[in-house]
Parts: C-alpha cells; sequence; structure tokens
C-alpha cells in the first residue's frame, strides 16, 4: 500500500495514462521498479515516454536526457522524490 500521497497520485496518472490493464498486484511498494519485466504495471520503454509527457504536462516540470529519465523513473519513489526536487 502506497501512503504517500504523491506516490498514490503518481501511481493512478500511470495507470491511466498507459492503460495499464488490471488487476494489479495487491501491494505496490513505492520501490517497485515503474520499468521493465519485474513491473507491477507491466510497462515497457514506450510507455515510460508516456509517463515522461504525463509527469511533464501534470507537474509543469521538466525531466531531460534519457540518463536522468532512467534515473528518475526507477520507482514511484524516485519520480516522487524528483517532482518534490523541481517543484521547490
Amino acid at each position: 500500500m502506497l501512503e504517500d500521497s504523491l506516490e498514490q497520485e503518481l501511481s493512478e496518472m500511470i495507470i491511466e495514462t498507459c492503460r495499464v490493464a488490471g488487476p494489479l498486484p495487491f501491494e505496490i511498494t513505492p520501490d517497485a521498479p515503474l520499468i521493465g519485466p519485474d513491473s507491477p504495471y507491466g510497462l515497457d520503454s514506450l510507455d515510460a515516454v508516456e509517463v515522461v509527457v504525463a509527469v511533464q504536462k501534470n507537474y509543469h516540470i521538466r525531466i531531460e536526457a534519457q540518463e536522468t529519465s532512467r534515473e528518475v523513473l526507477q520507482s514511484l519513489r524516485t519520480l516522487a522524490a524528483f517532482i518534490r526536487s523541481q517543484q521547490k
């Protein structure tokens, strides 16, 4: 269960944006991988692009360069931390 409200919000945005087919695992942890075969969302690299675009649009921040986006999109926790760091 996600206790952080931003992480919960991001999870819901990812499910909607990437049209994730349910059911999702009951427990999505903040440190679960967002992209790749171990992702509870089942996201691939094309989904990652959609997530970046949605985050930039919804939170009015920029996620630059492939290297940065790979680091930022490791998990809900890293994505939420990046958003918070950019909004200050």
